[in-house]
């Protein structure tokens, strides 16, 4: 079976790989995950995590500071010098990284367990044996990122949209995308709470134990607990409801 694993390889014909990860960067800051002042990972450590090249890792960079998102000196790590982004064009979903947070959290939640969970069952019966192996390892790179709610919630998207993208129907993987990104800065305050992360990184592991069995019902299943625990943590953390919904 062809791989299926992760957007990245779509794109590539379009797009070069380290344009690619600009603009995955991008959308972390937009959506939220990334803020003023925060410190990158290490090239080492962003490669391992997006699966590309320390060269590629460090092309991206290189194009963020000529464009002044990022802060780049010698002997410090880098850091995100503005949110100031420019998000035309950042078509990974369906809209722009930040829309979906005009909806309130029981109608994002509802829509989640409806699309998501039969997104990603699509997505158990196509994953080869080699994408899931790179799910795993996927986890052992979360596992290091512990510690660091901002390293964990990158590995973290890059987790779901792998299995996202796998489902084979790029418009409902794009559409799920969206609804992921709901309120992204608020649960990355939720992953700062003690054992959050640790819960987070179980359900993973369980709904890597489901795609390993090809169990479309189990990878449902764990994917369901996984979207209850984002709900309630968002929800601990942040107002139900967020501005007007769009029309």
């Amino acid at each position: 079976m062809a791989s299926t694993f992760a957007p990245l390889q779509e794109a590539i014909h379009k797009q070069t790989a380290k344009e690619i990860i600009r603009d995955k960067l991008v959308s972390l800051i937009a959506s939220g995950i990334l803020q003023v002042g925060d410190e990158l990972p290490s090239e080492r450590e962003l490669a391992a995590m997006l699966s590309v090249s320390r060269e590629t890792v460090r092309g991206a960079i290189q194009r963020l500071a000529g464009e002044g998102v990022v802060h780049v000196s010698q002997g410090a790590r880098t850091r995100i010098a503005t949110v100031d982004v420019d998000v035309a064009g950042q078509r990974i979903g369906v809209t722009n990284p930040t829309a979906i947070n005009g909806y309130d959290l029981e109608s994002v939640h509802a829509a989640r367990l409806l699309v998501e969970t039969a997104v990603v069952a699509d997505a158990a019966l196509r994953m080869s044996p080699e994408d899931v192996a790179r799910l795993e390892a996927s986890l052992e790179t979360q596992r290091m990122a512990r510690e660091d709610p901002v390293r964990f919630m990158i590995c973290d998207r890059e987790f779901h949209l792998a299995i996202y993208y796998a489902s084979g129907n790029k418009l409902l993987a794009d559409f799920v995308v969206d609804l992921y990104t709901y309120m992204l800065d608020h649960r990355r305050t939720a992953m700062g709470k003690p054992g959050a992360i640790e819960r987070s990184l179980g359900d993973h592991r369980a709904i890597v134990a489901a795609l390993r069995q090809r169990d479309p019902s189990a990878v449902a299943a764990a994917f369901r607990e996984h979207i209850l625990r984002i709900h309630d943590t968002t929800l601990a953390v942040g107002p139900a409801r967020r501005g007007v919904t769009p029309r």
